[in-house]
């Protein structure tokens, strides 16, 4: 195989759930093939580096194989690699949430008319 449309490789990496996802998030432009915006039915090559958005995560992947049909997650995880950049602005941000969850407390209760007007004074 030399070629492989982005969205069924995508899918078929299991980055998303499903096919029609994956051509979603590359038409709104959350992926990114060698710094350019592609269109879902670009195809790709061995060797090519994808940059994709997951929820918070930036990953930015090199494609080792190509396949376009949806395997097991031991054989989808065999079609690319994260680069080692990727990986550790991954973890420094994910810590940096975790650390930012530590400062901002959620309360046990909704505050009462009471509370609400102190917690407006506070901010003013």
């Amino acid at each position: 195989m030399e070629n492989v449309r982005l969205d069924k490789w995508l899918w078929a990496a299991r980055f998303y759930k499903t096919r029609s996802l994956a051509r979603q998030m590359v038409q709104s432009g959350k992926v990114h093939v060698d710094g350019q915006r592609p269109k879902p039915a670009k195809t790709i090559s061995v060797g090519q580096l994808i940059k994709l958005k997951k929820g918070y995560d930036v990953m930015e992947v090199e494609v080792l194989e190509l396949s376009d049909q949806r395997r097991g997650a031991p054989e989808a995880q065999k079609l690319y690699q994260e680069t080692e950049a990727s990986k550790e602005r991954r973890e420094r941000e994910a810590e940096l949430r975790k650390a930012n969850a530590l400062y901002n407390p959620h309360p046990d209760h909704k505050p009462d008319k009471k509370e609400r007007r102190e917690l407006l004074k506070m901010k003013r």
